[in-house]
């Protein structure tokens, strides 16, 4: 596997970062710094999922990638849960649905796609990704409708987030069953030993060592997505950036840096499937598990967070979802499908920004 990074670097920009947290530095450049760590803290972890995919197959390795990606963030709305702050853990929740499935998801795409013409994966697994994708909508969707037009009282309201947060949780589990044990070999990872890369060989990382660096790398994009996530509030306010857009944009690709960086380097590698896994899976995750996980962390708080988000937030999520489904359903992907996850990003980002 190819050596990309350098350790020390990888370890002076964290120090450099951790050091602008706890002296109390100047807050634009403890973003500057925390931006740069989250840089090589993320092709870290990148390197160690892709050691562990090539022991795991492929499926599991991006599974594994987009759960330790996503432990950052649920720890953060965590936080953001326990002291209220509901509309910036929505804002988040979308960003990192959108941001996996159009940034990830398109940057992946865009970047295979030019060194392979076209990529392949299981097509069975593109369309159940498919088909949970639009079950996420409809749960997101149904309360804010039965709440907008009357139907139903915000304390009921509160009572259906509950319920439809358990069932999301449940059908998430199922499909961990489903598609890791039941029906492992039915969605098995598409080959391409034909198309393997020439100078391409086994990991440099035993398996005990890439799963110890796995966990290691998650621990680092914890801490520093935490400390630039802590000055985005004052530098935002410096630079006149409203709340909807630094929830649902910059914490977003902060805390999907990870993602970003793994995703990338196995579609370069041809392992497309991986890179799905990651960012699709990654999406999955945020709205099955993530985001019914924070309404049940809320209610045992004792202020239940409904599951109810705005019209621009269900509308930016919705777009997202039938974009990348029609994308990905065929099992196949190239460049240029990339290309347009990527424009309905930035569509989405500048309406966002100018909100």
């Amino acid at each position: 596997m190819k050596k990309w990074i350098s350790p020390a670097l990888l370890i002076i920009t964290f120090l450099l970062s951790a050091l602008g947290h706890f002296l109390g530095w100047n807050f634009t450049l403890q973003f500057i710094l925390s931006a740069i760590s989250v840089i090589f803290v993320a092709g870290f972890l990148g390197k160690a999922t892709e050691s562990v995919a090539h022991y795991a197959g492929q499926r599991l390795g991006g599974f594994l990638n987009a759960t330790f990606g996503n432990a950052a963030e649920l720890i953060i709305a965590i936080l953001l849960v326990q002291q209220g702050l509901f509309d910036m853990v929505k804002a988040s929740i979308t960003g990192s649905i959108i941001g996996n499935l159009l940034l990830v998801l398109g940057l992946s795409l865009f970047a295979g796609g030019l060194k392979f013409k076209v990529q392949k994966y299981n097509v069975s697994l593109a369309g159940l990704n498919g088909s949970l994708m639009v079950l996420g909508i409809i749960a997101l969707f149904i309360p804010a409708v039965f709440l907008n037009t009357h139907s139903i009282t915000e304390s009921d309201t509160k009572f259906l987030s509950l319920v439809v947060a358990g069932i999301l949780i449940f059908a998430y589990l199922a499909w961990l069953l489903f598609s890791m044990v039941t029906h492992k070999n039915y969605l098995a990872d598409v080959s391409h030993k034909d198309e393997e890369l020439p100078h391409e060989h086994g990991p440099q990382w035993s398996k005990g060592r890439s799963i110890l660096y796995l966990v290691i790398a998650t621990v680092m994009v914890a801490l520093v997505s935490e400390w630039l996530v802590g000055v985005l509030e004052p530098v935002s306010e410096e630079y006149g950036l409203s709340e909807l857009f630094v929830g649902a944009f910059v914490v977003a690709i902060v805390g999907n840096a990870a993602e970003h960086s793994a995703a990338i380097m196995l579609a370069m590698k041809n392992k497309i499937g991986a890179a799905v896994e990651i960012a699709v899976g990654s999406s999955l995750q945020i709205a099955l598990f993530v985001a019914p996980v924070l309404v049940f962390v809320s209610y045992f708080s004792g202020n239940t967070m409904d599951i109810v988000f705005t019209t621009i937030e269900l509308v930016a999520i919705g777009v997202a979802v039938f974009i990348a489904k029609s994308i990905t359903q065929d099992g196949e992907t190239n460049w240029y499908e990339g290309l347009m996850l990527l424009a309905v990003y930035v569509i989405l980002g500048v309406s966002f920004y100018l909100v």
